[in-house]
């Protein structure tokens, strides 16, 4: 869905049918570490990103909104983890580096091919 900063998010909610107000950040809304969250934080979320650039299934993200000093400057913190080797990943937009490791390279690809 298209949060309200305008990028696709799998995580952004929202439902105004028939009246109702509704919009929620799923992601956020699972952690209860996380302040509570605003439609003004998808502007500077890098959730979007990370899912365009990242495909992997087993790649799980866990945000949080973190607030500046007196409440001032909010931002969205990401941590990413591998469900299949169990192991946090340090650049979720490359995504986990064994899963990358097993997979076949283009020069394989091409060399099956002929």
């Amino acid at each position: 869905m298209r949060t309200p900063a305008g990028k696709e998010c799998r995580f952004y909610y929202q439902d105004f049918f028939r009246g109702r107000s509704e919009q929620e950040c799923r992601l956020i809304k699972a952690n209860p570490r996380s302040s509570q969250w605003k439609p003004a934080d998808c502007a500077n979320c890098p959730v979007p990103d990370i899912l365009m650039a990242n495909s992997n299934p087993n790649l799980v993200l866990e945000a949080t909104v973190k607030t500046g000093v007196l409440g001032i400057g909010r931002r969205v913190a990401v941590k990413a983890f591998c469900s299949r080797h169990l192991i946090d990943v340090e650049q979720p937009e490359v995504g986990c580096p064994q899963c990358a490791a097993e997979r076949p390279g283009l020069r394989e690809l091409f060399n099956d091919l002929k």
